[in-house]
């Protein structure tokens, strides 16, 4: 994968870079691409030799099952998966959760949650009992091959997909219906090709049951599917992993107002990160404007630009989900039949 194809993990799209000097960040993630490659392997071990959390990929079994996994990597995320896990199980075959060793009860409301949806046979729950190197300094100071590597972390739980196609979901992460469905009929359609899936969330700063904030100028556009085989894995990067795959694939965008990812004002939304000094790095561009907001918002001050307030009106749901049924299908009405053109985008693309 081409370092600017990845549209920056960490920003909507990749930060210009001056064509004289690049950003030095490019040069780590350069090297890292060039020494690990793309891991073709079916078996990556770790560096301290435990063979329980071997990475052993399922592809190399030679069967795989047609459509897309889900795989939700997931650290004290009870309070969200209410709102992620139903319109994801609407959306994709099966979900690998793998629990980062979470004291909040996350494993057991995510097999609840699959229970209340009817999908508890497509939810399997893997533990990682290790501690996971936060982004940032800490995650540049371990080894690529330790089971605290956030690459390694990654591997292994994307290891367990038997599915044609993998789906990288966050557990804050909601779909709208819309998209839900879009997801649901892409799966079936990626059967036989190889192209890469892109969903565009914007952040959404929920204050109370009433009360949220939506940000509507910052938008992360990462790549978050593709196809489940040799040559697609994870590297170290400078901040975090760093997904792998070749250049030149067909990207299928979803349109705005498909996801927004969800951050409580109450709660540590910052603490996968081992420093807060997010301006130092035009990497972390997005990362730093999230945190201003953020504690402009949980303070109380005021109400940053470009930051919309949206309060749920009386009688309706808790404002989750009045924003992922009602608001903003209301602003995917601008754009119709967008479902229509990524299947005709993938069919062109085939020829």
């Amino acid at each position: 994968m081409s370092l600017a194809a990845e549209a920056s993990r960490e920003g909507g799209a990749a930060p210009a870079a001056d064509p004289v000097q690049p950003a030095p960040e490019t040069h780590v993630d350069a090297g890292a691409s060039r020494r690990e490659g793309h891991l073709r392997s079916p078996v990556q071990t770790n560096l301290e030799g435990d063979d329980e959390y071997t990475v052993r990929w399922a592809w190399a079994d030679g069967f795989l099952e047609p459509g897309l996994t889900a795989v939700i990597r997931a650290k004290n995320e009870a309070r969200s998966l209410p709102w992620v896990l139903p319109p994801l199980f609407r959306s994709v075959a099966r979900v690998v959760f793998v629990d980062n060793d979470s004291t909040d009860g996350t494993a057991g409301i995510a097999r609840d949650v699959a229970e209340e949806s009817g999908a508890r046979d497509r939810l399997e729950v893997f533990r990682y009992p290790f501690a996971v190197s936060r982004c940032g300094r800490e995650h540049l100071l371990t080894p690529p091959t330790s089971v605290h590597s956030l690459a390694y972390f990654y591997n292994w739980s994307f290891s367990h997909v038997r599915s044609a196609y993998a789906l990288k979901w966050d557990a804050d992460m909601v779909l709208t219906d819309a998209a839900s469905n879009v997801l649901r009929d892409l799966s079936w359609q990626l059967e036989g090709t190889a192209a890469i899936v892109s969903v565009p969330r914007v952040p959404l700063y929920v204050a109370d049951e009433r009360r949220a904030f939506l940000d509507m100028v910052q938008v992360n556009c990462e790549v978050w599917g593709w196809p489940n085989r040799p040559g697609y894995s994870f590297v170290k990067g400078m901040e975090w992993e760093l997904p792998l795959f070749p250049d030149r694939m067909t990207n299928l965008i979803l349109p705005m107002w498909s996801c927004f990812e969800l951050k409580f004002l109450d709660a540590d939304e910052f603490g996968h990160w081992s420093e807060s000094s997010f301006a130092s790095s035009a990497r972390t561009e997005r990362k730093h404007r999230e945190w201003s907001v953020f504690q402009a918002l949980a303070a109380g001050a005021e109400v940053p630009d470009g930051i919309l307030a949206i309060e749920a009106p009386p009688g309706s749901p808790h404002v989750i989900e009045y924003v992922r049924t009602t608001w903003m299908p209301e602003k995917a009405v601008e754009q119709p039949a967008f479902g229509e053109r990524l299947v005709k985008k993938l069919l062109l693309s085939a020829l």
